[in-house]
């Protein structure tokens, strides 16, 4: 085994204790956000940009499809999965409004919308936070650093400890699959 490889596993079992030390008290309040907004009929939002962008996409359908377990298909999608939406609104108004634009135009009070940002200043995603706080929607953070100017936006914020953006990116992928799976127990066991 290289060292690089050796390296990366290290930090990810570093950063992986931390995260499981310091978050799962947060980590279970997201998950209780997200099961009383999917009770209540309202659906769950996620953006973020490239990384974030896709593991946004990946957990909006793990929500729609299923994680696990066999239930009903739950109401959640990415704001960055619409090519057409994000190129129209981009060139119309510019990036750092492609998903605020779209909260604007979906996410409603009783909504949750969850914005994945490694550094937790991605401007896009902020905006998207800005408006849909005005929406009365919930807002959650999965952040990472020390949890950017993003922080201050979030209803809540889970901010992974950690400076490097590769093992930010895949505890939050993890911190997302546990969201999932802890939405998902709810609504087989009522289904």
């Amino acid at each position: 085994m290289n060292d690089a490889m050796l390296v990366a596993f290290e930090e990810h079992a570093r950063l992986l204790e931390r995260v499981r030390g310091e978050l799962s008290g947060s980590i279970e309040d997201a998950a209780t956000r997200m099961v009383a907004c999917l009770q209540a009929g309202n659906a769950v939002f996620w953006c973020g940009n490239g990384g974030s962008a896709s593991d946004a996409e990946h957990l909006a359908a793990e929500l729609v499809g299923r994680f696990k377990r066999e239930r009903p298909a739950l109401h959640s999608a990415a704001l960055s999965a619409n090519t057409s939406l994000v190129t129209a609104i981009g060139n119309d108004y510019g990036f750092d409004d492609v998903f605020r634009r779209q909260v604007e135009g979906v996410v409603r009070r009783g909504d949750v919308l969850v914005g994945l940002s490694t550094s937790g200043n991605s401007e896009n995603v902020m905006r998207a936070m800005q408006a849909a706080k005005q929406q009365n929607a919930v807002t959650i953070g999965l952040l990472g650093r020390d949890g950017g100017k993003m922080a201050g936006l979030c209803d809540l914020s889970v901010i992974v400890p950690g400076l490097d953006t590769a093992r930010i990116q895949e505890m939050h992928i993890l911190i997302g699959h546990i969201l999932c799976d802890s939405v998902e127990q709810v609504f087989s066991e009522s289904s």
